[in-house]
């Protein structure tokens, strides 16, 4: 279920109408339902990847929280879990046929039960586990504390590790290692496992093993109650594309009760406009012309290049900020803030400024949980070098499983310690902002736009020979000015500028919620021009949202 489509609307619709009038413990049940449905409207199958999850995580929180669980909770665990293998993995839905006119039901019997393995084996590994978890309990429970919490805390970060490693990026390296031994003359066979990738795994990984490790640093205390940690696991509006919600910030709020004020609705409202506008209108507007000179095995021109790979800088930019808008907008309408994922990136100077602007949450989970780790700049230059480079190669290979997401990363990395080189001190990112300054500055940003420009490219590519290709042509065929690019719709060549118009507008006056200080006329104005363009934009060919597919 995406956020430009009508299913979520009629979702959104009927949980927010049910949820103002419920308790706080009806509301959470009624997220947490809102939240499986949405996530099962993909694939019901991966439902069971959630609960799986999400009762693992429970359990080793709680375990290095307080070092035990309670036997209510222990019940519940094991009955979630199995529930969840038969009703997500093992009975066939498609078997059970609905009408409502007449109300009536058919079942195929024959068809209700899987005829593959795979169902089969999934309920057969959960009733294992099932059965020797008590065991294992009263052998965790009789450990010294310090061997205890360190058994837990790596139990959650492998489990966590091995789905994701499993599902997305086994045929990656499978093939990469088959590529090496025929590229040394040897056969090799490629070896392809035919796995579905998740939706938003790299998001809901992530968001898990900062709750354990922040658990076990002492940071925070581990939930004790299974449900209201259920929701905050699978809480669908930042679920398949971020923002990457740390426990610490998300979990107290969906414990307490929630009080909704007209401000907060109204800024949930028009961030979900504002998301949709740079989705529907821009990001899948020039996606056509993106795709046309990124998909293509004819002859493009430098300006083909340049053209196709800005357009990407701001079809990426516009896709997965919508994402992140729509996403915080509907958790307004709930009471519930989630963080800032974007905060004007493309009016970075530097890499560090830019990393402190862009996907925000990713920037700051891979500082504290990779970075600081490895010792961060603490120990030399050579090792603050050796520790930005590992991070970001890691965090372009948290992107996806190809080459060029890891060639981006070092990218990525090399500009970090480039131009940590050359200034030294990266000047202040929070300096006042005024015209001036601004025009000023005007150089610095131009040239970090470019060199990102640049690191789009090599993160758009299709394969490793387009990256050599194309900069190829960016050398040997530059100011070649023909252009065969198609051009973008009209919804696009609209919306960027009125886009362009409003950053530049909240960069100069230091504020995101710029439309706020707007006068009633000004804002209706604004709100109009939204809509407009945004309905312009319902003719362009819809898209998943980038992000959702990592």
């Amino acid at each position: 279920m995406s956020f430009n489509s009508i299913e979520f609307a009629v979702l959104l619709v009927a949980t927010y109408l049910l949820y103002r009038v419920l308790s706080l413990r009806g509301q959470n049940t009624l997220l947490l339902v809102a939240s499986y449905a949405f996530y099962a409207w993909w694939d019901i199958r991966f439902l069971y990847l959630i609960v799986f999850s999400t009762v693992i995580d429970f359990a080793c929180g709680a375990m290095i929280g307080s070092g035990w669980v309670s036997k209510p909770n222990r019940r519940l665990m094991s009955a979630v879990l199995l529930l969840a293998a038969i009703a997500f993995n093992t009975v066939q839905w498609q078997a059970v046929q609905l009408s409502l006119s007449p109300l009536a039901m058919a079942i195929n019997w024959a068809a209700l039960l899987p005829a593959t393995w795979a169902g089969w084996w999934v309920l057969g590994a959960t009733v294992l586990l099932v059965a020797i978890a008590p065991l294992f309990y009263s052998y965790s429970v009789a450990l010294e504390a310090s061997r205890r919490r360190t058994l837990f805390l790596v139990l959650s970060i492998v489990k966590n590790l091995l789905i994701l490693g499993v599902f997305k990026y086994a045929n990656f390296f499978a093939g990469s290692v088959a590529d090496g031994f025929r590229w040394l003359g040897l056969d090799a066979d490629r070896i392809t496992l035919n796995l579905i990738l998740p939706l938003g795994i790299s998001f809901y990984t992530f968001k898990a093993i900062s709750y354990i490790v922040d658990v076990y640093r002492g940071r925070m205390q581990a939930s004790h109650h299974f449900w209201d940690f259920a929701l905050f696991w699978a809480y669908f509006p930042p679920l398949l594309a971020g923002p990457i919600e740390r426990a610490t910030h998300l979990l107290p709020q969906l414990t307490h009760r929630r009080h909704l004020s007209f401000q907060q609705t109204s800024e949930g409202i028009f961030l979900i406009l504002f998301g949709l506008f740079k989705k529907v209108a821009i990001a899948d507007g020039v996606a056509s012309s993106v795709n046309a000179v990124y998909g293509t095995t004819g002859a493009i021109s430098w300006l083909d290049i340049v053209a196709a790979t800005v357009l990407y800088a701001l079809q990426i930019y516009a896709d997965f900020s919508g994402y992140s808008d729509i996403g915080r907008g509907v958790s307004k309408l709930f009471g519930i803030e989630l963080m800032l994922n974007f905060n004007l990136p493309y009016f970075s100077k530097t890499p560090s400024e830019f990393w402190g602007r862009w996907h925000i949450s990713l920037s700051s989970w891979l500082r504290d949980y990779l970075y600081i780790p490895l010792g961060g700049s603490r120990q030399g230059v050579f090792k603050t070098y050796r520790n930005l480079m590992l991070t970001m190669l890691l965090g372009g290979l948290w992107h996806g499983a190809a080459w060029n997401f890891i060639l981006w990363g070092g990218y990525q990395g090399a500009l970090l310690c480039g131009y940590r080189a050359v200034s030294k001190i990266d000047p202040p990112s929070n300096e006042a902002v005024s015209i001036r300054n601004l025009l000023g500055s005007a150089p610095a940003i131009a040239l970090f736009f470019g060199l990102t420009c640049y690191g789009w490219l090599l993160f758009r590519a299709t394969s490793l020979e387009q990256v050599i290709t194309f900069t190829r042509l960016l050398i040997v065929d530059f100011g070649n000015l023909s252009l065969s690019m198609p051009k973008p719709p009209l919804s696009a060549l609209l919306g960027i500028p009125v886009w362009v118009a409003y950053e530049c507008l909240e960069y100069l006056t230091h504020s995101l919620k710029l439309k706020l200080w707007f006068p009633t006329p000004l804002r209706a104005a604004l709100y109009a021009t939204l809509i407009l363009i945004l309905i312009m934009g319902e003719s362009n060919a819809p898209a998943q949202f980038i992000y959702s597919q990592f």
